[in-house]
């Protein structure tokens, strides 16, 4: 199984993701006009089914025959930046499988890795690459529940990637794609993903640790007084808030202090390590809170936050519960990796 393959084109998708006994899927169709018509998505719960139990349920969701892609959560494995070996491309995996053996706490022949380049390698005189590792148990594990919706699964993608794709269709639509822009985006209920983005490239990722429960805190009174703000980081259109009066807990405010000091510091990190490439924006999601947390980071960032809103591209996705909603979320991104990027 080759991760990241890329094929042309497909009107019609879909993705799904397997992950603490949650099934989550989206299947759409591309019209005219080059978006995705989501036809349909949901999560399937295995709860207190047996196995052949919810094998029956999933074989009824009518996917079979389907190709299909699997997007893996962060949870499911590792990504590493390394200095990219100087061998010939064909040798890349295998060089890379040596220098990261030392990295990981489990036999490096139990996993299955894929490496892709960082960025573009602009105003850099080393190359780097990224290297995705994930246990042979979990792929196989993963490959089975497509079985079990009788699908052909011909891909295997990763959060991350997803994540760029949806952060770079905003930056199109609202700034520069040549700009870097950043994205915090919430991937379950302790963890955010940030990742860097430049036309249409990754350049950097790192999970960001925002405490239990984080995001179902009462973040304040309510009595939030919000204002728009103009800059040229942020186009006109842009869903831009910054807070003037965000009020809240002595401990939750000490809890997103500690969320903006890591935040803040891959920033700096950012600035240090690709000058050449200005920050343009940072955009964030969180499901129907997005608004507010967009709002909470603007305030302690002192600069613009955007909630990341591409649901234009996307028409259909809509309905359903919140907590199905942000496990589809992610799967939107899994969707476009077919439109010509290079990996």
């Amino acid at each position: 199984m080759a991760w990241f393959d890329r094929r042309k084109r497909q009107r019609d998708q879909l993705v799904f993701s397997w992950a603490a006994g949650e099934l989550a899927y989206v299947q759409a169709a591309l019209d005219r006009n080059g978006r995705h018509q989501v036809q349909r998505f949901g999560v399937e719960r295995q709860g207190g089914d047996s196995p052949e139990d919810f094998t029956k349920r999933l074989a009824a969701l009518g996917f079979k025959g389907r190709y299909a892609q699997i997007m893996l959560r962060p949870s499911q494995y590792q990504i590493f930046q390394i200095e990219a070996p100087a061998v010939a491309p064909e040798e890349l995996r295998t060089a890379a499988r040596y220098q990261i053996r030392d990295m990981v706490d489990v036999h490096i022949d139990d996993l299955t890795l894929d490496v892709m380049r960082v960025g573009d390698d602009a105003g850099r005189t080393i190359n780097h690459l990224f290297v995705v590792a994930a246990s042979n148990t979990l792929i196989r594990e993963v490959m089975g529940m497509g079985q079990a919706m009788r699908c052909t699964i011909r891909v295997i993608d990763i959060h991350d990637l997803a994540q760029r794709n949806l952060q770079s269709i905003w930056a199109r639509r609202n700034g520069d794609i040549r700009r870097a822009n950043a994205a915090l985006v919430v991937t379950d209920d302790s963890q955010a993903l940030l990742t860097i983005s430049a036309n249409d490239e990754l350049f950097y990722t790192r999970r960001i640790d925002l405490g239990a429960g984080y995001m179902r805190a009462d973040w304040g009174d309510g009595a939030v007084q919000a204002q728009a703000v103009e800059s040229e980081l942020a186009p006109a259109g842009a869903n831009v808030v910054m807070a003037s009066d965000l009020s809240m807990s002595p401990g939750e405010a000490d809890r997103t202090q500690r969320v903006v000091v890591e935040i803040q510091r891959s920033l700096d990190l950012w600035e240090r390590t690709w000058p050449k490439l200005m920050l343009g924006e940072i955009s964030v999601y969180g499901g129907e809170r997005s608004n507010e947390f967009a709002r909470r980071l603007a305030q302690e960032l002192g600069q613009p936050v955007t909630a990341l809103d591409v649901s234009w591209q996307f028409p259909g996705f809509e309905g359903g519960s919140e907590a199905d909603r942000l496990l589809c979320w992610p799967l939107l991104g899994a969707l476009m990796r077919n439109e010509g990027r290079k990996l």
